[in-house]
């Protein structure tokens, strides 16, 4: 196990009113070893040459709560940007589930992005959470199973995921999908989005937000294309060409795409809007979190 030094780890989110409406990002580890071929959190801007190792934050317990002692206002605190929460490391340490604990203790509610079943062991907290403040599990899914396998090699499969949504949506934790990226030539099929939509509504989701696109830049692009080479090829010639250096790759159809995802969410009663997902989370809260934290 890796160590790494750090001396803030609850930072202000300022993309709050965009992304899920978190006042506080939160990430205890670095690293991931999902292997997603596609990964952003790869690339050289991050500075992490061993992206593909999980590394642990020293003392990131007691920087969690110092910080969280000192903040003036109470919020939603978003996890998940740029480490899985629920990598297996995870499931040893605990560092998540007793920073949901200190996250609950000093009234505040969380934001989960995950890939992991793991975060069905913490329902237990999220539901103390949700007892005072908004909570809201976001799983990322871009693929079915067979094909997923390729794209995320040592993720844990879509199947699990979606029965880790089912667990959520029956504790009455507010829950979805992360339906991104849609890899242009790769995912973006509208058997593929539509197949994802239904078992989301099977799974009890209240929400699927998709980006049918991805991006690439330096460092996960060189990463990508090798992946590409591998186990899909001739496509990085396609990528080369419609794409060149551009870091927002649309998918080919991502117009199309929309309209027959709306349509299909919109049939299933699923929730895409993200200002309709942020006040459906946090509704019934009010100004709570607002006020003076503890």
């Amino acid at each position: 196990m890796k160590t790494i030094s750090a001396k803030t780890i609850i930072t202000r989110w300022k993309i709050s009113a965009e992304w899920f409406g978190a006042e506080y990002n939160m990430n205890l580890y670095r690293g991931c070893n999902h292997g997603c071929i596609y990964c952003d959190s790869r690339s050289e801007c991050y500075r992490d040459s061993d992206f593909e190792t999980v590394k642990v934050k020293e003392n990131a317990l007691q920087i969690v709560r110092d910080e969280l002692r000192r903040k003036v206002k109470t919020g939603v605190i978003a996890t998940g940007s740029m480490s899985d929460p629920y990598n297996p490391l995870e499931q040893e340490l605990k560092l998540t589930r007793h920073a949901l604990e200190l996250i609950n203790a000093y009234g505040f509610g969380v934001a989960i992005a995950t890939k992991s079943p793991l975060v069905t062991r913490d329902i237990d907290i999220l539901s103390e959470i949700k007892s005072h403040s908004p909570v809201i599990v976001k799983m990322t899914v871009t693929a079915g199973d067979a094909l997923q396998k390729k794209i995320e090699p040592t993720a844990p499969g879509t199947s699990a995921r979606f029965d880790a949504l089912s667990q959520l949506s029956a504790r009455g934790i507010y829950c979805g999908v992360l339906l991104m990226p849609v890899l242009p030539f790769i995912t973006d099929s509208e058997a593929n989005i539509t197949g994802i939509l239904e078992q989301a509504s099977q799974a009890g989701a209240n929400f699927v937000y998709p980006a049918f696109g991805m991006t690439l830049r330096a460092g996960n692009r060189e990463y990508y294309y090798d992946a590409l080479d591998r186990d899909f090829p001739g496509l990085k010639e396609k990528y080369i060409a419609r794409y060149g250096d551009r870091y927002s790759c649309a998918s080919p159809a991502a117009k199309k795409l929309w309209a027959v995802f709306t349509q299909k969410a919109e049939q299933l009663g699923l929730v895409y809007d993200m200002k309709a997902i942020i006040s459906g989370y946090k509704m019934g809260y009010g100004d709570r979190q607002l006020t003076l934290g503890i």
